[in-house]
């Protein structure tokens, strides 16, 4: 693969993205630092997404696209990790439903050098267009919604067990041996967990920041929230992990549905307990919705709704599907050492 010379490489994943991914390269090429390849690793798009690319590719020499037979995320930043050529320090990881502002790679490169951090994560903003679109966003950016996740409020710099992948250094990334390509979600909570282990740092800085698009109908956003609670619940089941309040909130959650809704029949009662949090969560959107003057953000609390369940069916399917896997192995993929990950 060849990455014209550059000191650093922006991977960018796709599949079927014809609708954002030339936003997104092109906020990349508005870069103020120049001395870097955009590789588009595409897992095999059957809609206008390669085709967008290798237009756009005519035309500006940086842009190379490449197939990645593995089509999820993890292995095509693997892939490409791989590849390039010697002389490269530094791996940005692009997500295509994302767009990035001008000074955002070069940020990330002087923030890991200032820092001497493994990896180097970024806040995410929910940005939305058509109606439901802004109300899952104001439900993402809200505490409702993300449950006070660091990278989702950025509120401050510092370092943390877990953010928004953006970069890495590329000699760091090898020696962990990259994502998990069998992850098809939270491989980055997972690699991070590992990075952790292995004595690495990873460090969010609010200096810069990126937009995300969220899903654009009801059963969109449910199926990635159950898709990400499942990749958490491979995570935990692979690493013997003990899950935050905030993961194990959305699970009580669903119990209280379940709970709710099967004996009611016998004690009505019990519809207090679903009825409770569906009340909070229009409650909360209906404040959004004053607060940003939009009507559409009123939808908001059934955004986090379908968030909070969908999340929690996917946490709950996966820890029985995964326990099965991982349960008795031992699960320390990575064993600390004295000179991994670490600096002089």
């Amino acid at each position: 693969m060849h990455t014209k010379d550059s000191s650093c490489v922006v991977v960018v994943p796709t599949l079927n993205e014809e609708k954002c991914i030339r936003p997104c390269i092109e906020s990349l090429l508005r870069q103020t630092a120049s001395e870097f390849s955009i590789v588009v690793a595409d897992g095999g798009s059957t809609d206008r997404t390669c085709a967008i690319v290798s237009d756009m590719a005519k035309r500006e020499p940086r842009i190379q696209l490449v197939r990645n037979p593995g089509r999820l995320q993890s292995c095509a930043v693997n892939m490409v990790a791989r590849r390039i050529g010697n002389g490269v320090q530094w791996l940005v990881r692009a997500d295509a439903h994302t767009t990035y502002p001008r000074a955002f790679v070069e940020t990330l490169i002087a923030t890991a050098g200032r820092t001497r951090a493994s990896a180097v994560a970024v806040p995410m903003r929910a940005v939305g267009q058509g109606c439901f679109q802004r109300a899952a966003a104001a439900a993402q950016n809200s505490r409702l919604g993300n449950g006070g996740s660091p990278h989702r409020l950025g509120q401050s710099s510092k370092f943390v067990d877990h953010g928004h992948h953006a970069l890495f250094e590329l000699e760091h990334f090898l020696c962990v041996d990259g994502y998990d390509e069998e992850f098809s979600h939270n491989e980055d909570f997972e690699l991070d967990h590992r990075i952790h282990k292995a004595g690495g740092s990873v460090w969010l800085t609010c200096d810069t920041r990126v937009d995300y698009m969220p899903r654009e109908t009801p059963w969109a956003l449910a199926r990635q929230y159950f898709t990400h609670g499942q990749g958490r619940a491979r995570t935990i089941t692979k690493h013997a992990l003990i899950p935050k309040l905030r993961q194990v909130l959305p699970a009580a959650v669903l119990g209280g549905y379940v709970l709710g809704i099967g004996l009611s029949p016998w004690i009505p009662a019990m519809l207090l307990f679903p009825a409770a949090h569906l009340a909070t969560c229009l409650v909360w959107g209906a404040l959004l919705a004053w607060r940003e003057r939009d009507l559409c953000v009123a939808a908001s609390g059934i955004c986090a709704a379908i968030m909070h369940v969908s999340w929690a069916i996917g946490l709950c399917a996966g820890l029985i599907r995964y326990s099965r896997r991982y349960g008795g192995r031992g699960w320390n993929v990575v064993e600390p050492t004295e000179n991994l990950l670490k600096r002089n």
